[in-house]
């Protein structure tokens, strides 16, 4: 990286008027110039899903603690997607997410907007970090918010882009601890949930049926290693993550038996 000013785009699920999303963003301001492009409403659980029904519209922020924060009408997904293909002059060099209420662990990261923002980064080229903080409501959030500054500072140490040339992907979840309390850091796996809950089923004021979604299954496989475990112990969970989905063991396992043709 030159001496030039880092840029870093900023993004959530929660929507621009989150407090998740203005703490993390006063908390890295010193680390480089920052670009905040954010939902307009609360896009959880909107995974990496683009809005391709409609037009999306941009605006800016023009006071306030958000001054110059543009807000979207679509998903995180299509935050970042518009960011990188012809909002922005030019590609920032890191996309962060968050900070999002709630934990993102496990099969939550298939689900998960803040994980999707920072995974849209990461396939145009540029590294992304998600983070999530373990409990809802707020609690201790600028706390949250100054251990994140840490993590993103420890990146940019280490390096942003691996040796391969491979854009860097982090999920990082943060306890609702005192910043003091924060320096512990793992690196994880993502340990397993069982299956979610029932659908919770009402009648809506016309008689019909609705159904909600279920809470998230509880913890399976938590051993240690795993971001469940991490957690449990206190400390922050740092879980490098890849896009490849392909399950090679068993691709290797079924063109060995009979499945290539032809």
């Amino acid at each position: 990286m030159s001496d030039r000013q880092l840029h870093i785009l900023v993004s959530n699920d929660d929507g621009y008027l989150a407090p998740g999303l203005l703490a993390l963003v006063n908390a890295v301001r010193p680390l480089g110039r920052i670009t905040v492009i954010a939902p307009e409403q609360n896009h959880s659980g909107a995974s990496n899903s683009l809005t391709l029904s409609r037009p999306l519209s941009i605006h800016r922020v023009a006071d306030g603690e958000r001054d110059g924060f543009f807000f979207i009408n679509g998903t995180p997904t299509d935050c970042v997607h518009v960011a990188m293909t012809g909002f922005l002059d030019e590609k920032p060099d890191l996309v962060i997410s968050g900070m999002n209420q709630g934990e993102n662990m496990g099969e939550d990261t298939l689900y998960s907007g803040t994980v999707a923002a920072a995974v849209e980064g990461v396939m145009f080229g540029v590294p992304g970090i998600a983070f999530s903080q373990i409990d809802r409501g707020w609690k201790r959030i600028e706390n949250a918010a100054k251990a994140a500054h840490d993590v993103v500072a420890q990146m940019l140490v280490s390096a942003l882009v691996r040796g391969d040339g491979t854009a860097t992907l982090l999920n990082v979840n943060i306890p609702n601890r005192p910043y003091a309390d924060l320096y512990r850091w793992r690196v994880t796996r993502l340990g397993n949930r069982h299956h979610s809950q029932p659908v919770v089923e009402q009648d809506s004021p016309r008689g019909e049926k609705i159904y909600w979604i279920g809470a998230a299954g509880d913890v399976k496989e938590g051993s240690e290693g795993t971001d469940f475990h991490a957690i449990a112990e206190g400390c922050i969970s740092i879980t490098p993550m890849q896009l490849d989905l392909t399950h090679h063991a068993r691709l290797a396992a079924m063109r060995g038996n009979g499945w290539d043709r032809g």
